[in-house]
């Protein structure tokens, strides 16, 4: 049986009439710091640490917070120590710099994400492990959280390559990276086991080369005239590309 495989656009050949990619000049850039700090208009994205732990309880840990922890690797913490513990691990682990998503209107951290599978050589990072409390979801804050990282990823540390991963039956989870302005990328089956179930994984991501439309995007979404004087939005995010709408 014969695949058709679509191939991507090329404009350069070897000797041997090999399509190859782009030239790049490309240098290793530097992992985001675990002291890390990223301060919008309405929401701090801070370091997390023990002093996030008693309002990440209190914003995320009730009973009736259980259906924001489906789709994580943890289950719902009980008790503050289990909170206390998911705040340690991210603090520890080499590979993931973690925040606490901080409203400024309360000052009190609502929610938590982080940046994670870096690779400063390739360019390449991820944003996850994210969990927003009910306060939090579908707002102006939020978004504006996810336009912190990108631009801290972007603009200040200068990668190329910024990825977004969900359980593929996570509808929340997929349509907040296409309305954020992810590209779809395809579908990893059978990727992972967590929590005694299987997982195939969706894969988005946004280049360098769309940064700057998914940016501006962004900026205007956020500026104070989009929003009417009890906060509601006048326009919708539109970041995709038309044609991926």
């Amino acid at each position: 049986m014969t695949v058709n495989l679509p191939f991507p656009s090329a404009q350069r050949q070897t000797p041997h009439g090999q399509r190859i990619g782009r030239a790049v000049d490309w240098q290793p850039v530097a992992a985001p710091a675990k002291d890390t700090l990223l301060e919008g208009r309405g929401v701090r994205l801070e370091p997390i640490g023990p002093q996030h732990v008693d309002d990440l309880f209190a914003a995320v840990c009730r009973e009736s917070d259980d259906a924001l922890w489906t789709y994580l690797f943890w289950e719902r913490p009980r008790e503050r120590a289990e909170m206390a513990a998911i705040v340690e691990h991210g603090m520890a682990d080499p590979g993931q710099v973690m925040f606490a998503v901080v409203p400024v209107e309360t000052g009190r951290a609502a929610g938590f994400c982080s940046f994670m599978r870096i690779d400063p050589s390739m360019g390449s990072i991820e944003v996850g492990g994210i969990l927003l409390g009910r306060q939090l979801q579908r707002s102006r804050a939020a978004t504006e959280a996810m336009a912190l990282l990108l631009r801290h990823a972007f603009d200040d540390l200068g990668y190329r390559r910024y990825e977004w991963k969900c359980d593929s039956l996570n509808a929340p989870s997929r349509r907040a990276a296409v309305r954020l302005g992810f590209i779809w990328e395809g579908r990893f089956r059978n990727a992972v086991v967590y929590k005694g179930r299987n997982r195939d994984t969706d894969w988005f991501s946004i280049t360098d080369r769309e940064w700057p439309r998914v940016r501006r995007a962004l900026d205007d979404w956020l500026d104070d005239a989009n929003f009417d004087h009890a906060g509601r939005q006048l326009a919708r995010l539109a970041a995709r590309p038309p044609q991926e709408q």
